[in-house]
């Protein structure tokens, strides 16, 4: 009797693993959806989703004041995440504008994933926001050169030129570039930017993205 309770017990805890494992990430958008009803953030606002990149930017909205900034970023994310829960992250805000920044962990998760894999996926995540959001603006901010990920800075290159030309063709979408910015003139990593482990970014880092995406942002303080 004992041994069969032993074995339901391992089946159970098995089972909430595999089911865990099948909805990644989703303690981080069960918090968003505490935190929104705790305190409702404002409509009409500027919305940032994406990696960890954003999510490591504890204080964004401090860094547009002038801005309604809602950041629903959560860290290690790809945009295989972002597709699978745009119903949670993106269509309860009704922003005017959706700032991404996502494709780097898909890069490096495998050496099969190529570019045209990231620029189809990108593809996918703008339609389900355009289909929602017609008339919102949506800009992608480029894949960051990360020294400790220097092995695929080919296909970074080549997801965001492909990216970039999609973006530049499509109506009310932008395409941001913090990645020239973030190299030195010879092309090589700018390693200062970086913090210890050559992934994610200081303030230095930021400040470059500060001035790199405060141009694109709408008004909200009309709406």
């Amino acid at each position: 009797m004992r041994m069969k309770l032993r074995f339901l017990l391992i089946g159970l805890l098995l089972g909430s693993g595999s089911l865990l494992n099948a909805q990644p990430f989703i303690n981080d958008v069960r918090a968003f959806a505490r935190m929104d009803s705790l305190q409702p953030p404002t409509e009409k606002g500027i919305l940032f989703i994406g990696s960890s990149s954003f999510t490591r930017w504890k204080d964004l909205e401090q860094w547009f004041p002038e801005k309604r900034i809602i950041n629903r970023a959560f860290g290690g994310s790809t945009l295989l995440d972002q597709i699978r829960y745009v119903d949670r992250v993106v269509y309860p805000y009704n922003p005017i504008q959706v700032v991404i920044y996502c494709g780097e962990n898909d890069i490096a998760t495998s050496t099969s994933i190529n570019a045209d894999t990231v620029e189809h996926r990108f593809k996918q995540l703008y339609q389900l926001i355009r289909s929602r959001y017609p008339r919102v603006r949506i800009s992608f901010v480029s894949i960051k050169p990360s020294p400790s990920r220097a092995s695929f800075l080919s296909t970074v290159i080549d997801a965001n030129k492909r990216i970039e030309q999609f973006c530049r063709s499509s109506k009310k979408t932008d395409f941001i570039d913090v990645f020239t910015p973030m190299l030195n003139a010879d092309q090589s990593f700018r390693e200062e930017l970086f913090l210890s482990d050559r992934l994610h970014m200081n303030e230095k880092g930021y400040l470059i993205w500060q001035t790199a995406i405060a141009p694109y942002l709408q008004n909200t303080q009309s709406r």
